[in-house]
Order: C-alpha cells, then sequence, then structure tokens
C-alpha cells in the first residue's frame, strides 16, 4: 500500500477534566506561551503565579463544568467528531489526526504517531480561520521545533488561515440560515479578541489603523492582518444573507489583562445596542469552529445574561460549525487545496 497523506487538525486545548489541578495545568501551560502572553518575564511570571494562577484557576474550573456533559469537554469531542467525519469524507488514501495546541492530545504525541506511519506528506490545518501569531503562529512553532529533529521530513503543507475559504464561508451560511427569523432585529459577529500590540507587532509595513480605512478590503499589507481577516469573514457571510449595515454589526470578545484589545468590546457593545433599540439578538462566532468555553459559557451564558439585564429580550447564540455535513465537505476542499 502506498504512504498515505497526513492531515494533522490542531486546535487550541481544553483542561483534561474540570478540576482546579487539571485548569491551572492547563492555564500554565497556555498563558506560558510568549505568543499568548507577552510582557516581560519579570512581570509575567509573578503575575502569572501569585495572581493569575491562584485566583482564576477556581473560576475558569467552575466554567468548565457548566459546560461539561456526558461526552466530556466540548471542544474535546467536537474536535474528535471533526476528525472522524472529514476522515471518512477523504477516503483511505488519507489518515487524520488532531492534536491540541495546549492539553492533550499533544502535538508531540501526535507527531509521534504520524511519523512513525511514514506518510508521503502531512497537511497541517490549525483550525482557526483567521491567522494570529497567539493561535496558529504558535501551533506553527511548536510544530516546526518538533519535525526539525525528524530525520525524514516528508513534503509538508501549512494552511495558515482559511476565513475567506467559500467552503468555510458556505457552511457558515448555511447554519445562519436555520436561525435566522423575522424575530430577531439584529446579527452580532462575535470574534475573539486580541490585544492591539500583537496586531502592530504583526504589522510590518505600519499599514495598521485599527478602523475600517485599512481593514475593509484584503491587500498584500494587511493579508495576514487578523482583524482585517474577521471584517473580510464577516462581509463574505453577511451579503449572501441579505444583511444591511444597519442589521448587523461585529465585536470582539474574551479580553483580559488592562492593555487596550481590539474594539468594540462585546459588553460595551451589547450595552450600546440595547440604547439603540434592539431587542431580539441573534450571535454568531466566526473565529471558532468549534463550540467551546468560549461560545457556549463565555457568550451563551454570561453576555447573554448582560444583554437581558441591560434590556434586551430574546438571545440566541448560532452553534459553531462543529461537524456540521457542509463544515465537513469544506474542509475537505480546504485539505485537498
Amino acid at each position: 500500500m502506498p504512504p498515505k497523506t497526513a492531515v494533522l487538525l490542531v486546535n487550541i486545548g481544553t483542561p483534561d477534566s474540570c478540576s482546579v489541578t487539571d485548569v491551572r495545568k492547563y492555564l500554565k501551560e497556555f498563558l506560558s506561551d510568549p505568543r499568548v502572553f507577552d510582557p516581560p518575564w519579570y512581570i509575567k511570571y509573578p503575575l502569572l503565579y501569585t495572581v493569575i494562577l491562584p485566583f482564576r484557576s477556581p473560576v475558569v474550573a467552575r466554567a468548565y463544568k457548566e459546560i461539561l456533559t456526558n461526552r466530556g469537554l466540548p471542544l474535546h469531542y467536537h474536535s474528535e467528531d471533526i476528525k472522524n467525519a472529514l476522515q471518512y469524507e477523504l477516503g483511505n488514501s488519507y489518515q487524520v489526526y488532531f492534536a491540541m495546541n495546549y492539553g492533550n492530545p499533544s502535538l508531540s504525541h501526535t507527531l509521534e504517531m504520524i511519523q512513525k506511519d511514514v506518510c508521503e506528506k502531512l497537511v497541517i490545518v490549525p483550525l482557526f480561520p483567521q491567522y494570529a501569531g497567539a493561535t496558529t503562529g504558535s501551533a506553527i512553532e511548536k510544530i516546526f521545533n518538533i519535525i526539525s529533529n525528524w530525520q525524514i521530513i516528508p513534503k509538508i503543507h501549512f494552511v495558515s488561515d482559511f476565513y475567506s475559504h467559500p467552503g468555510f464561508i458556505h457552511a457558515n451560511i448555511e447554519i445562519c440560515k436555520t436561525f435566522i427569523n423575522s424575530s430577531f432585529d439584529h446579527f452580532l459577529f462575535s470574534f475573539h479578541g486580541l490585544p492591539e500590540h500583537q496586531i502592530k507587532k504583526a504589522d510590518l509595513t505600519d499599514y495598521c489603523k485599527f478602523n475600517n480605512e485599512c481593514c475593509s478590503v484584503i491587500t498584500s499589507r494587511n493579508r495576514y492582518c487578523y482583524r482585517a481577516s474577521c471584517y473580510q469573514t464577516v462581509k463574505l457571510i453577511a451579503e449572501p444573507l441579505g444583511f444591511t449595515a444597519e442589521n448587523y454589526s461585529v465585536c470582539f470578545q474574551s479580553r483580559f489583562g488592562k492593555k487596550p484589545w481590539l474594539k468594540p468590546y462585546i459588553d460595551e457593545h451589547l450595552e450600546n445596542l440595547v440604547k439603540k433599540g434592539v431587542k431580539r439578538l441573534l450571535v454568531s462566532c466566526p473565529s471558532f469552529v468549534s463550540d467551546c468555553l468560549e461560545t457556549i459559557h463565555e457568550v451563551g451564558e454570561e453576555y447573554k445574561e448582560l444583554f437581558l439585564k441591560k434590556g434586551g429580550v430574546d438571545f440566541q447564540l448560532v452553534p459553531c460549525l462543529n461537524s456540521h455535513p457542509a463544515w465537513v465537505k469544506g474542509l475537505a476542499e480546504i485539505v485537498g487545496n
């Protein structure tokens, strides 16, 4: 039998369990990554070990317990589901694996399995639609570091982003269609936020202005700008759905720390929407392909509660792509291309 093409799907990660110990271990690995949390070491590590880990771990552990199902934590089983569905879609000439950038199954363990299976080609797909150094960049760096020690290195293809790929856009549209009806008066696209200084750090041509002047169109100068990619994703989803500028908007969630992050912040934006008369809100999170703590709990529970408290009447979260058939086909196209 000829060597197969190996496909490695990489997601962000999740703790092994909801215990404070496992959550602390996960947060330590995640926040130790200099691409994620990047203050000087003499600020970072005292802050991490004396403030963040001791106080945040119990809080985050409780949040994970609230989204725990009989299948386990959602990000893990959704990753397993998409791996299995993609394997079926691609057929026997491919072997599909999945790994987590932090936690288990680890990149090192999974790449060791791939190495032993001897593939002809390795296609690596970090499951982050819009490129960011803290997500895709981190995963690629780790993979390079591991593979650099291999004696035999196969052909390797990295999928650095797919924010505008027709398969990704079509799958989002198909899921949104099933939720859109006349009872909702506004559609909100919520993306994971990033610190502004990380966006500027990746801006090698001093192009970024954090506004529509630089983000409304993708050019060679902002090709890998996270914010511009987010707005391009929204444009490609919103136009076929017939949205006008008045009935949808964009915001950024998951802010951490006191430094400026991408705006508008979701909490402030929700309050402003209510002030403008929005009562029934439909929310999609197209920077995530799998439902996880940030979608189910942060948006679906915490920000739903905030919206209703401020005067909103209805708040509906659109599920992520997960293993939706349209996404399985779209991901197969991304791998094949």
